[in-house]
């Protein structure tokens, strides 16, 4: 097993051997760097769509350390298309509520419910720790005989070419190889080797100040739910969060400020104070610390010829609001249903730009939100300061100020309302799922809707008896189901396989269809 300082082991592996190339290149269609949750993820979906992968991952274990442990609604329901959503779920703590409070009182200034609509098979979140996802989407891959992860191999070079690139490998047995791959996926994180290689950088802003994680296991029974402080007194003219994880473990965050020694933030005599001031005189243990700085960055392209930038290496987001890995799987899900049509041959490359395209929406709405919220939590001015307690103060009593309190706008699903893949309403609604936004879940027969679309092009029709377009799934709604989607008798709606609405009409014609599907393809039928 590889020995990496500072990176505390969850479950052994061990390293895989380097291929025996012969003296010439190994080679694969597609090759996927990092086997993290976005890594895995990508692999996964390929690999279930029937692509050959090669998965490298520099560790030859799955690490303990502490990482994301929020996982938004969107991505169980991605979770679930990928298979690993039951295991998932089963584990994790589940949460609706969130509750905000400021200063001494006992009452929270207001709380707020991340699944107001429901009647849908998956809550607005769980929490988890990281690890136990990585090895669900790894107990998936690992199923899949198209599909190899080699751990413990580095990459140290990366060409890129017109047909794709060029990585040199090294292996934790002392072998050394080329892999020529047909596309490059990078989901190598925050510090991505293969975006260092290439000489790309990210765009954005680092903000001054410094928080702790507190990750502790305790035996204490409090809600599962999100509290978030505002100047506790626990933690004076800063915030606080607490969280619930599986196994009686706590996520405990605290702000420090920006003039701090890091090394010494994170000695257990000194978490142990904060620790005690928010939760009394308790009984714990140290799981994990660790000090961050928010950073709210990314590429300014993901797409660079073959080699494509996914989650941590394409973009950087404050953890307020759990946009980040939530962040890597809306790329995953994006991306993998285009790949596969291009490998496929049925759909150009050109489809591969919509990826950039819409990924960078995603990720400039998190930039934009995470941004917003670390100004809000971290005012650097007295008129900031104040206006900030204002509207803490009106939020008490005044529901119009509610929506302007800041503690981390958590992850939901972006919209793409001016994707080139869309085809625009060409009718009034005034209800429903407009082109661009995600299909919202509602039973559906025995099941849930969601699950009915499974990965492929899907029309959902109400009451409409004709045959299927070629190259689309018919499914038949009712009920609640056609209600959120806003569709009459007779009306249908195409969804892409990422289970985004690509075209909706109130009458089908059968013609129309066949047009949008071809766009949603990035035009090709």
């Amino acid at each position: 097993m590889a020995n990496i300082p500072g990176i505390p082991v969850y479950k052994e592996i061990g390293a895989t051997p380097a291929p025996a190339t012969g003296g010439g290149a190994d080679r694969a269609r597609v090759v996927i760097v990092g086997a993290g949750p976005v890594g895995l993820a990508m692999a996964l979906d390929l690999g279930r769509r029937g692509h050959e992968v090669v998965v490298l991952s520099r560790l030859d274990f799955i690490a303990h350390a502490s990482k994301a442990i929020c996982f938004s609604k969107r991505s169980l329901d991605i979770l679930d298309r990928l298979g690993v959503g039951d295991p998932a779920l089963a584990k994790g703590v589940t949460w609706n509520v969130g509750k905000v409070y400021w200063g001494e009182a006992d009452d929270p200034v207001y709380q707020f419910d991340m699944l107001p609509v429901k009647d849908q098979k998956r809550p607005g979140f769980i929490n988890i720790q990281q690890y136990y996802i990585e090895e669900y989407l790894l107990d998936g891959v690992m199923k899949l005989p198209n599909v190899e992860v080699r751990w413990g191999h580095r990459v140290y070079g990366v060409t890129s070419k017109d047909d794709g690139a060029e990585l040199a490998v090294t292996a934790d047995d002392g072998g050394v190889y080329t892999l020529e791959a047909e596309w490059l996926i990078a989901c190598d994180g925050a510090r991505s080797t293969v975006r260092d290689l290439l000489g790309l950088d990210f765009e954005g802003r680092v903000f001054e100040d410094n928080f702790l994680i507190a990750d502790i296991r305790m035996k204490h029974e409090m809600p599962s739910e999100r509290w978030f402080w505002f100047d506790p007194p626990f933690n004076r003219g800063k915030s606080a969060l607490m969280h619930k994880q599986p196994d009686d473990v706590w996520r405990l965050d605290f702000q420090l400020g920006w003039d701090i020694d890091r090394a010494a933030a994170i000695r257990p005599e000194n978490v142990e104070p904060f620790v005690k001031a928010m939760l009394g005189d308790v009984e714990f243990e140290q799981e994990w610390y660790s000090v961050y700085t928010f950073q709210c960055r990314r590429m300014a392209r993901f797409v660079h010829g073959r080699t494509i930038f996914a989650g941590d290496s394409a973009h950087l987001v404050s953890p307020f609001g759990a946009r980040g890995c939530n962040g890597g799987f809306a790329d995953v899900d994006n991306l993998g249903w285009k790949l596969d049509l291009v490998l496929k041959g049925e759909a150009d490359e050109g489809l591969i730009e919509s990826y950039n395209d819409e990924a960078i929406t995603t990720a400039d709405e998190n930039i934009l939100n995470s941004s917003r919220s670390t100004d809000f939590l971290t005012p650097k001015s007295t008129a900031s300061q104040a206006l900030r307690d204002a509207v803490l103060e009106l939020a008490r009593d005044h529901a119009f100020a509610r929506p302007f309190v800041n503690s981390g706008r958590l992850s939901t699903a972006v919209h793409y309302p001016a994707s080139g893949l869309s085809t625009p309403d060409t009718e009034t609604w005034t209800s429903g799922v407009a082109p661009g936004a995600p299909v919202l879940d509602a039973p559906h027969g025995d099941g849930w809707l969601l699950d009915a679309l499974g990965d492929d092009f899907v029309l959902l029709t109400r009451g409409w008896q004709g045959e299927a377009p070629a190259g689309v799934r018919l499914i038949e709604i009712s009920g609640l189901a056609a209600e959120r989607l806003g569709l009459g008798e007779g009306g249908a709606a195409l969804v892409r396989p990422d289970h985004y609405v690509a075209a909706r009409w109130h009458t089908i014609d059968p013609a129309a269809v066949d047009a949008a599907l071809k766009r949603a393809k990035g035009g090709m039928a």
